[in-house]
């Protein structure tokens, strides 16, 4: 897929960004073009070649209403995280490296309703903070929104279902 300069896209390991510009860089020897993806969180830049984007699992944002419904499912996803830690770890990094919203959104939920029960390790509590960054800053840009807002509507849609099923 070829993105151009303004789109929004979404890069499944960083989240999501506008194509700030296309350049060229030489690299080991090899001139190639690059997506220079700008990401609204933290003023990160992200370099993308242009001819992986398919490989690496880069996409067009979701539309506003999708990102809703992520919103909105929420309460409602089934949180079925192994108990073996390294196991759980390697499953919510597919569920990360998917590119898929609603997976990074059980990742999400899963590791802040297991952080609600037992404190997280340093690895998984990096993964937290990586997993919400990505969908925020996808929810963000679809849904032209703060952050601070989508971090609150996470927050309440995860502290309504932990108190629900308490």
């Amino acid at each position: 897929m070829t993105f151009k300069v303004g789109d929004r896209i979404a890069h499944p390991m960083h989240g999501a960004g506008t194509i700030d510009c296309i350049e060229s860089r030489k690299i080991n020897g090899t001139e190639r073009e690059y997506y220079v993806l700008k990401l609204p969180v933290g003023d990160m830049v992200v370099m993308i070649p242009t001819g992986n984007c398919s490989e690496i699992g880069v996409r067009p944002i979701v539309k506003p209403e999708e990102a809703e419904e992520i919103l909105n499912a929420i309460p409602e996803i089934e949180i079925n995280m192994n108990q073996n830690w390294n196991k759980r770890y390697r499953e919510n990094m597919t569920k990360i490296k998917s590119g898929d919203l609603m997976e990074v959104a059980e990742v999400v939920k899963g590791l802040m309703t297991r952080d609600l029960n037992h404190s997280l390790s340093t690895g998984e509590r990096k993964m937290l903070h990586s997993a919400k960054q990505i969908l925020i800053s996808e929810i963000v840009l679809s849904q032209s929104t703060s952050y601070e807002e989508v971090e609150e509507r996470i927050n309440n849609a995860i502290s309504y279902s932990y108190a629900t099923t308490s």
